[in-house]
């Protein structure tokens, strides 16, 4: 059993996503992976309003609740781990919800690269140089 716990992006302990909706991949609140997790649920992000309808276009309805699943369905402002391919590909499209860094797993920037995730971060590291 691997007991190293996961990191984020920032190079520290992963923090939790949100736990009201409970988010992730194992549904345990924090944005961690494993090769069963074929979407890659690694990005936490603050979902919009415009990238919630992006989703639904591209067959992804975050926003009806799914009561089989527990899911209570999305509205904007809340946080959720999404896969790292679908949040690139807001990126592109020019709407990638903000993403909180320090709830971010590391192995995203497997998909996406870093600066594109600090230049949407909510938690951004400060830049202490003169």
């Amino acid at each position: 059993m691997n007991t190293t716990p996961a990191l984020n992006v920032l190079g520290t302990t992963l923090l939790p996503c949100s736990f009201a909706p409970l988010t992730g991949f194992f549904r345990d609140g924090c944005c961690k992976t494993d090769a069963h997790d074929h979407g890659r649920h690694l990005v936490c992000t603050q979902v919009t309003a415009e990238f919630l309808a992006f989703s639904v276009a591209r067959g992804n309805d975050l926003v009806s609740p799914r009561a089989e699943y527990l899911f209570p369905g999305l509205k904007p402002g809340d946080f959720w781990c999404l896969c790292a391919l679908r949040w690139s590909e807001a990126l592109e499209a020019g709407i990638a919800p903000p993403v909180k860094l320090a709830a971010t797993h590391e192995a995203v920037t497997r998909y996406v690269s870093k600066t594109a995730l600090l230049r949407h971060a909510l938690d951004a590291p400060s830049n202490t140089a003169p």
